[in-house]
């Protein structure tokens, strides 16, 4: 006899690169009876989220567990203007050629973005429109990303106001509600990473001078020593306790049926070359919390 699948309304999250944790819980959703019907994301839960709800998260899981350090550089466009460090355009290039834009509602699963409105301070629902817009619009981490114009407002990362948006899902006709917060309890022994081998001569064309000017960028913002905080990580340490805050009042009006906790060390916000990691890190989280069910 075959087993009803459960209907899931999906909430992904805010948190740097440890969202690529979100990738395994997928999976495992996918593969233990579950049907996700819908997803709502801020920031990097937006951007796993919608990459989905487009059926394309297997070429973006491909793509980027090919990601290493210098990659990941060389996708951050500097931005000359004092909004921002970067203007995130190449990333999102990046992302369109490689999945393909379409609008939000041609979706075959229903898919919401939480971003921020600077000026009135409140969150914005991106429903309908350009996917790649309204990731673009939730993933503007403030200091790093310049904001996102649209239609009129100045768009920021959507953790700032909603890090686990549950609410756009509260009118869903499904069996559960399965949020996923990145930033529980310290549960992963984080390791320092390894220092990479410096790479031969350069070629010295205008890209490879810019590379090396993001990359010597990003070294002065990194901790001097092991008990040092460097620029990003300060940036992303606030960040982090702020949306805390704020999810734990969110997770108190609006109470999910699951909550899978991905532990906050698992890896730093911006190591992205930490794919396979985090991915494992997901799927066994996600286990822990659903199992029980039975699936």
């Amino acid at each position: 006899m075959k087993t009803k699948k459960h209907k899931v309304s999906l909430v992904l999250g805010s948190g740097g690169a440890r969202g690529l944790a979100h990738i395994g819980i997928i999976e495992y959703l996918n593969e233990n009876n579950f049907e996700i019907r819908s997803i709502a994301g801020s920031s990097m839960g937006a951007l796993i989220g919608g990459i989905y709800a487009a059926g394309k998260l297997d070429i973006y899981k491909n793509w980027v567990r090919t990601l290493e350090r210098t990659d990941v550089i060389r996708l951050l466009d500097l931005s000359f203007g004092r909004t921002g460090l970067f203007k995130g355009e190449r990333v999102i290039n990046a992302l369109k050629e490689l999945i393909g834009d379409s609008n939000i509602e041609d979706l075959p699963v229903s898919f919401t973005a939480v971003a921020t409105d600077i000026e009135t301070e409140k969150e914005v629902w991106l429903s309908k429109g350009p996917l790649f817009d309204a990731i673009r619009a939730s993933i503007a981490i403030p200091t790093i990303f310049t904001p996102f114009n649209y239609e009129g407002k100045k768009l920021l990362d959507g953790g700032l106001v909603n890090p686990i948006p549950i609410a756009p899902t509260l009118r869903d006709l499904t069996d559960m509600t399965v949020a996923v917060n990145l930033s529980g309890k310290h549960g992963v022994r984080r390791q320092k990473p390894k220092a990479r081998e410096e790479s031969g001569a350069k070629e010295k064309n205008y890209r490879s001078l810019l590379t090396e000017f993001i990359e010597g960028l990003y070294r002065k913002m990194e901790p001097q020593e092991p008990e040092d905080m460097g620029l990003f990580e300060i940036v992303a340490q606030s960040i982090d306790t702020m949306q805390n805050t704020i999810a734990s009042f969110k997770l108190a009006s609006y109470t999910p049926d699951i909550i899978i906790n991905i532990p906050k060390n698992a890896c730093r916000f911006f190591e992205f070359e930490k794919a396979d990691e985090m991915i494992e890190i997901g799927r066994l989280k996600a286990s822990e919390a659903l199992s029980h069910l039975g699936c």
